[in-house]
């Protein structure tokens, strides 16, 4: 077999099975110390459940990587930003905090990872005619990039499987390129991303459906900032027409129910960051899916997504970023249209 892949298949099945083993005794300590998370008008669940799944993905990944991997180019700062984010995200969980402290310690992550091992988007690749970055707007935008898509997987967490079953599909289309093209450079980013398979795999045992555990921000910022760094160099790595695009769209799920619900909330004159219930999975709810027909759909919507920027890819950057605007504007439609008929027949009913 080849190395490579033995490689592969040990990092995954690692941090799976550290993660697997360890979700039990999280939950029965967080049900013994009472640290759950309990029901409020925004969330789906009913009942008290422990938020701490993403101490057992941490544990999974973190020991899986440092175990099979190389450190170079750029992985050991990613671990300690990945180790700042780990501990706000578990302070969030035990005692709530505020939205200023965990942007100002996301800031600090991402600077690591930026100005320690330069990781960056270093050229739009002839997006409106732009190419290589001034260094100012190339950390700026980076800087944009890895927080957008960190809270983008934060948001997303709002039911059952669902955040993790989005940072599966991307952790496996990010880790099959790196694997086929990565090649010296970035390589090593293909255990990096099976790493976080295995990892949230092993916590998806236990998060499906009727989950005795949640991700909380523990899991969710720590992976959607893992899946940012992927992203970047993803897209540094130019191997792949429009690699920008095939990007976006690989992150399209989180990316535009993030980007809609903001649009949402400015509109209505709220604040973006007030929580609500506009999210696509709401909406998916109210049309009648359960919850698992939700998070299977929304994962289909995801897949076949990434299977169109990847089968049309040559035609370019800015027809793929058109072809996935106008997809974004339709569903967005079609939810709000659904919503205005639910609107109407309840005030029918009443």
């Amino acid at each position: 077999m080849d190395q490579k892949i033995l490689t592969l298949i040990l990092s995954s099945s690692w941090a799976f099975l550290l993660a697997i083993f360890a979700v039990p005794s999280i939950v029965r300590v967080a049900h013994l110390k009472k640290i759950l998370d309990q029901p409020n008008l925004r969330t789906v669940h009913e009942t008290l459940t422990p938020r701490l799944g993403g101490v057992a993905v941490f544990a999974g990944f973190i020991s899986a990587l440092t175990i099979f991997t190389d450190l170079g180019n750029g992985v050991q700062q990613l671990l300690a930003g990945c180790v700042v984010l780990f501990f706000i995200g578990l302070k969030d969980d035990l005692i709530t905090i505020s939205a200023l402290k965990k942007f100002a310690v996301q800031l600090l992550a991402t600077g690591i990872v930026m100005f320690m091992a330069d990781i960056r988007i270093t050229s739009f690749q002839g997006i409106f005619g732009i190419n290589e970055l001034p260094i100012g707007l190339s950390y700026a935008f980076t800087f944009l990039v890895i927080v957008g898509i960190t809270n983008a997987i934060n948001l997303i967490d709002g039911l059952d499987g669902l955040a993790g079953s989005m940072v599966l599909i991307i952790s496996c289309t990010f880790g099959v390129y790196f694997f086929l093209y990565g090649g010296i450079a970035y390589g090593n980013y293909a255990t990096v991303a099976f790493c976080l398979v295995g990892g949230v795999v092993g916590f998806l045992r236990y998060n499906f459906h009727k989950a005795i555990i949640f991700m909380g921000d523990t899991g969710s910022l720590l992976c959607g900032f893992i899946v940012s760094v992927m992203a970047i160099q993803f897209i540094e790595m130019q191997v792949v027409v429009a690699a920008p695009s095939v990007a976006l769209g690989v992150l399209f799920v989180p990316l535009f129910d993030t980007i809609r619900v903001f649009l949402i909330r400015i509109l209505k004159g709220n604040s973006p960051f007030i929580p609500d219930k506009n999210h696509i999975h709401h909406r998916l709810l109210a049309m009648g899916l359960s919850q698992i027909s939700t998070v299977l759909t929304l994962a289909f919507i995801n897949l076949l997504v990434i299977f169109f920027v990847v089968s049309f890819s040559d035609w370019g950057n800015l027809n793929l970023m058109l072809v996935l605007l106008l997809f974004s504007i339709v569903l967005s439609v079609v939810l709000g249209v659904y919503k205005s008929r639910t609107v109407q027949r309840v005030t029918q009913v009443r």
